[in-house]
């Protein structure tokens, strides 16, 4: 058909981590607003994998869940803010050295803590499936905490879409800040994540075909990178259910739209597009774009695979 638009998935062939071990579980990285609840949906209601309880619950911005373990999102805000970090600020700022001293010497509260290794460190609970956004920044951190390494899953999104999600979401939210923020949590993940098994996606993926790409994840993690089996395979009922038909229909009309736009730079043959800034013309609409083109870069080898390599040159942020 004219308009289908084909995805194809980023496969790691080189994997430096040990991978004849059994993997009881997943930690599942990527940036806020970027599919990260939907692939987490499709794994635990659609193929099984555990989340443990209790759960941040459904919200109207998320009515079908966040997948996301309460006492861990609490206890990624007790490591970070014991060094002056949130989830939005100063996230590149924060030091898993330090927080691993903080930890031992009994200066961080861990009680939430504990909660999160019942599930991680019960043997019982597999396949787990760990999702926060906050594990991009805090992963270091809790590899050494856990008894068995967990594979990685990492998915990504267009940073404009994520950027004016955000900037949707919080009134205070400029889309220069949320570019620079899209920035340091994808680098962060992909450097937290070197050397472990790392099984790749991105939201486009998923919205393009739900069931082949889901099932696919769901099979590299046993085969790859050794993660328990989980009980069932995906079926296509639950793959709509998470992604339904008008989720992929706005994906298209997104990409339909912002193909007509004017392309303002090109990167090894991909294209970026501009797009309206609701900043006049200056300084901040200036340092916008700089972010902008900055970000679609990453984007942009991170479709062709050359953001996941060790010695990828990432911006100074």
């Amino acid at each position: 058909q004219q308009n289908e638009v084909k995805v194809t998935p980023i496969v790691e062939t080189t994997i430096t981590a040990s991978n004849d071990q059994s993997r009881n579980g997943v930690i599942v990285l990527g940036m806020h607003r970027s599919g990260t609840s939907m692939i987490s949906g499709l794994l635990v209601e659609g193929c099984g994998y555990n989340v443990g309880s209790p759960l941040i619950q459904p919200h109207k911005t998320n009515p079908k869940g966040f997948f996301e373990l309460l006492p861990a999102v609490l206890q990624n805000d007790e490591f970070m803010q014991k060094q002056n970090v949130r989830w939005n600020i100063r996230v590149e700022k924060y030091n898993n050295g330090k927080a691993k001293q903080q930890y031992e010497n009994g200066e961080v509260n861990f009680e939430q803590g504990k909660n999160v290794l019942d599930v991680l460190n019960n043997g019982t609970l597999v396949p787990y499936l760990q999702k926060d956004p906050r594990m991009c920044i805090t992963l270091p951190t809790w590899l050494k905490l856990v008894n068995n390494e967990p594979a990685v899953l990492f998915t990504y999104r267009h940073p404009l879409e994520v950027a004016m999600s955000l900037e949707k979401r919080k009134k205070d939210f400029g889309l220069g800040h949320a570019l620079r923020l899209w920035m340091a949590y994808n680098m962060l993940a992909i450097r937290n994540s070197q050397g472990l098994c790392r099984v790749l996606t991105s939201n486009n993926a998923i919205l393009h075909d739900p069931l082949s790409e889901g099932q696919r994840i769901s099979d590299e993690l046993t085969n790859k990178c050794g993660v328990v089996k989980p009980p069932r395979r995906l079926t296509q009922d639950k793959a709509s259910e998470f992604v339904n038909q008008e989720l992929q229909q706005q994906s298209i009309k997104r990409e339909k739209e912002m193909a007509e736009r004017e392309v303002i730079a090109v990167y090894d043959g991909c294209n970026v597009y501009g797009y309206d800034s609701p900043l006049k013309d200056g300084r901040r609409n200036e340092r916008e774009m700089e972010s902008y083109k900055a970000a679609m870069k990453i984007y942009c080898d991170m479709e062709n695979g050359k953001a996941f390599d060790a010695d990828y040159q990432w911006p100074n942020l």
